[in-house]
């Protein structure tokens, strides 16, 4: 018979050593308003899914696109600040 032990000592071990960095959370914090256009072009589409879309409907999408490229094109002109270690090559 095999037993079934618990992980949790492992698991738990490095806890601390996974919060996100000063460095990760300025860039969660610096790319929060694509998050949160997007988010808002997600609901626009949401609102359509189970009806024809109006005319306002179509305007609220389209409104909320523009804001969506509009914050993507200022954090990509934004200056970088700073380079985090451990990211995709």
């Amino acid at each position: 018979m095999n037993h079934i032990v618990t992980v949790q000592d492992a698991v738990t071990a490095f806890a601390p050593y996974m919060e996100p960095t000063a460095a990760e959370l300025d860039a969660i914090e610096q790319e929060m308003p694509v998050v949160l256009a997007d988010v808002d072009l997600l609901d626009a589409h949401i609102a359509t899914l189970d009806r024809t879309p109006t005319e306002l409907d179509e305007r609220r999408i389209r409104r909320a696109r523009r804001r969506a490229l509009a914050a993507r094109v200022a954090l990509l002109n934004r200056p970088a600040v700073t380079n985090l270690s451990g990211g995709a090559a």
